[in-house]
């Protein structure tokens, strides 16, 4: 059998790696405490769960969808409009995805010829990366530094990039560092892009997950960022409808246009019911997502605290789902060493930071998907360790 030459360029997935890894585990008996995985434990509130049981049991729903309803279409523009004061025509500025990581990996093949460049952030959620990459596209890194606050800094891309890009990815918050961006970046952001004529896709699943006290807002609030590019927006973390895979792509007409065509050759789009419950999510009693937010917060906050008594220091994130933290010292920069001696020692598992990219070297990501009560149970386990003796 002989099979596409572009599958050279993927491995398994880190997550499917780490599945593995916890699986071996638990066949020894070791009850896993599982913080690699972004998977949400905070289910859809009743009137979302009841809103797509009801129209699951009506038989006329099992049609194929086609595309977007004229409701969910409508829904999604009074989101925006609601949430970021953000004005979008429901039929040409907004299209629906099965997930981000669809979305991801079409628009690239909508925008992205073979050689073209792209950029793209590192570290970064992986499929960031996957989608120019099936595209045939250059992937061109651009740093996220601590010292820069993880922010993109454009003045260091290469101007010969700059001109030859024809895609930019960009994620605040961001995952995995977290990290949040002022508003003289998507300023700054949109003036670039504008120069060198490349569109931007940012993704903004986190907007909802921002803590102690502060907001985040959207990428289209901006003057000119609808001229430039879209945004990626999720119901997976901030309405618990991971399993339902529902995102949204909405902005640039253009754009939005190229990837409905493609999506109508590649899909029948969303389930009817899913599509009815996305409407009810992001039309409905918003308190959900104030709930959903204190408790990323509380858990955040108790993480931190437990292993920073453990001597292992690193900052509070500001934002997502997740902690981005420096390993020990005395392992340097083995972030895969010093996850597999987490996991064969205290049985607790968190996604190196390598599996970000090149500059994630040296870090870890932890995901807050455990209750208060598994938390407690490891940073119990990883006291009794040798690991954090003596680190610093």
């Amino acid at each position: 059998m002989r099979f596409a030459k572009r599958m050279e360029q993927f491995q398994e997935g880190v997550f499917s790696e780490l599945l593995e890894q916890k699986r071996k585990e638990e066949a020894q008996g070791v009850q896993v405490i599982d913080l690699s995985v972004g998977t949400p434990n905070i289910p859809p509130v009743e009137s979302i769960r009841r809103t797509l049981a009801e129209a699951a049991e009506n038989p006329r729903q099992y049609v194929y969808a086609i595309g977007d309803t004229p409701e969910l279409q409508q829904a999604a523009a009074q989101w925006y409009s609601h949430r970021y004061g953000v004005t979008l025509d429901p039929q040409t500025q907004v299209c629906s995805l099965l997930g981000s990581q669809e979305g991801l990996t079409h628009i690239a093949l909508s925008i992205v010829d073979p050689g073209d460049a792209v950029l793209v952030p590192d570290p970064c959620y992986p499929a960031f990366r996957c989608g120019p990459e099936l595209a045939g596209g250059r992937l061109v890194w651009m740093p996220l530094k601590p010292e820069n606050k993880y922010l993109i800094d454009f003045d260091a891309i290469p101007e010969q990039e700059a001109k030859a890009a024809k895609l930019m990815v960009v994620s605040y918050p961001n995952n995995p560092t977290a990290a949040v961006a002022p508003d003289w970046f998507y300023e700054k952001l949109i003036a670039f892009a504008k120069k060198y004529e490349i569109i931007v896709l940012h993704d903004n699943a986190y907007s909802e997950l921002v803590f102690d006290g502060k907001t985040c807002g959207s990428f289209l609030q901006f003057p000119g960022a609808a001229e430039v590019g879209v945004e990626f927006n999720s119901l997976s973390k901030t309405y618990g409808m991971a399993g339902a895979r529902v995102g949204f792509c909405v902005g640039n007409a253009q754009v939005i246009a190229q990837l409905k065509q493609l999506k109508s050759n590649l899909d029948y789009g969303m389930f009817l019911p899913i599509q009815q419950a996305a409407a009810e999510a992001i039309t409905g009693d918003q308190t959900c997502v104030a709930h959903t937010r204190a408790a990323y917060e509380a858990r955040r906050d108790f993480l931190c605290a437990a292993f920073d008594k453990l001597g292992w220091h690193f900052a509070k994130p500001a934002a997502t789902m997740f902690v981005w933290a420096q390993i020990p010292a005395r392992y340097g920069e083995d972030d895969r060493r010093f996850t597999e001696e987490l996991l064969e020692k205290a049985g607790v598992l968190v996604t190196p930071g390598s599996a970000f990219g090149a500059s994630g070297r040296g870090h870890v990501r932890m995901a807050l998907v455990q209750e208060e009560e598994a938390l407690r149970e490891a940073a119990v386990r990883m006291g009794k360790t040798d690991i954090f003796i003596s680190q610093y």
